[in-house]
């Protein structure tokens, strides 16, 4: 457990600095790659298949590699071991660049250019976002913010203390897969089957601790606990993922506001429904409340981590 939570400090410290080399964007490049060479217009079933085979290889590729970096580190010596583990871990959490991502949305915000501040709300969320609103940008950048405590803070550490950088790393590979290919459209509908539905089975159970990470977070923070769990049990199931609307929701609560709603995404028009109740204004500042929930369900995180490393 000391090298989950020294994972946990060095991104706290160092973040993710583009000129340190990354699993996750080597990850991604392999899946640019494939996508190219594998996805056409093909049936059905042999999307499918594609989509299957690009699944295995990245997934193959991304294990086997964080297990040959440890084990030869390892080999040259234990403390080398141990600080590849480390970093494997490290590479895993986005602590520090989610803060840094949704500072960036709300510091433009707050100097007046909403252009701007779409730009960088685009580098957080997978949506259009050239024809937000103010409003709009906000709802946006909280939703990611609930959406990354999962899927880039309380999902890695689920897997990195159940089975190491390894495992971490393959449920990266999952998630990197899914928001690649993952999507719902002509290109994607067929070939990212398999990784959309990966992704769900992948982010299950942590999804579920992240939507009791919230409340519990948002009662030490003196938010709405009661209406954070409340929303999480009413309308954590209307979003059309079975896990980003469990986190969604509980934010939503927590904060007093209504996500969701139509979005554009390439283009496309998609009806999701809301989630929440409007009890609070919208402004730019809720962003600083989300963060805050984030990170104080970050530390619950790696305090059940403890916990159960102790009792075991």
């Amino acid at each position: 457990m000391v090298l989950v939570v020294s994972s946990y400090i060095a991104d706290l410290i160092f973040g993710d600095p583009q000129w340190l080399p990354h699993p996750v964007r080597g990850i991604g490049k392999v899946i640019e790659w494939l996508d190219r060479m594998l996805n056409k217009k093909d049936t059905l079933w042999m999307g499918r298949l594609k989509g299957m085979i690009l699944a295995f290889i990245v997934i193959g590729i991304s294990g086997f590699l964080a297990y040959l970096f440890i084990t030869t580190a390892r080999k040259l010596h234990p403390l080398v071991g141990n600080l590849a583990w480390a970093y494997l871990g490290y590479t895993a959490l986005s602590v520090r660049d989610l803060f840094l991502k949704s500072k960036a949305v709300l510091k433009k915000i707050e100097a007046n250019s909403l252009a701007e501040a779409r730009i960088k709300l685009s580098q957080i969320v997978g949506r259009d976002t050239q024809n937000l609103s103010e409003d709009k940008i906000v709802k946006a950048a909280i939703e990611s913010i609930a959406e990354s405590t999962n899927d880039g803070i309380v999902a890695p550490l689920f897997y990195l203390i159940l089975g190491g950088p390894v495992l971490a790393i393959i449920y990266k590979a999952i998630n990197t897969l899914d928001s690649m290919v993952g999507y719902k459209n002509e290109r994607y509908i067929h070939f990212g089957w398999f990784s959309a539905k990966l992704d769900d089975i992948a982010n299950f159970l942590p999804s579920r601790i992240n939507g009791l990470l919230i409340p519990v977070s948002s009662f030490i923070l003196r938010k709405n606990f009661r209406d954070s769990f409340k929303i999480m049990l009413r309308d954590g199931r209307k979003h059309p993922s079975p896990n980003s609307g469990i986190s969604e929701a509980a934010m939503a609560g927590a904060l007093g506001i209504r996500l969701g709603g139509p979005s554009t995404y390439h283009g496309e028009l998609q009806d999701k429904p809301y989630i929440g109740e409007d009890k609070v204004a919208i402004r730019p500042l809720l962003i600083n409340e989300a963060l805050s929930i984030s990170f104080v369900a970050s530390l619950l995180m790696i305090l059940i981590g403890v916990l159960v490393k102790w009792a075991i």
